[in-house]
C-alpha cells in the first residue's frame, strides 16, 4: 500500500487496516516456522506497510497536538 493512499484514509480505517496488517504479518511468520511459506518477500511487504501507517498515525497526532498547543 502507497503512502499516498493511506493518507487519503481517515484514521479510523487506517486503524482498521493496521490490524488487518498485523493479523496478517502474524499468520506470515507461523507460515514460515511451519515451513509453507512460499513468498517470504510478503513478510518484508507487510512490515514495512505497517510501518507507514503507524508513521502517518503519528503525524497525524503531531498536528492535532500543535493544532491544539497554537489555539
Amino acid at each position: 500500500m502507497k503512502a499516498a493512499e493511506i493518507r487519503k484514509m481517515n484514521v479510523a480505517e487506517i486503524e482498521k487496516a493496521l490490524d488487518e496488517a498485523r493479523h496478517e504479518l502474524l499468520n506470515l511468520r507461523f507460515q514460515s516456522i511451519t515451513g509453507q511459506l512460499t513468498d517470504t518477500s510478503r513478510v518484508r511487504l507487510i512490515r514495512r506497510d505497517i510501518a507507514r501507517m503507524e508513521t502517518i498515525l503519528s503525524e497525524r497526532q503531531l498536528a492535532e497536538a500543535a493544532e491544539e498547543s497554537e489555539a
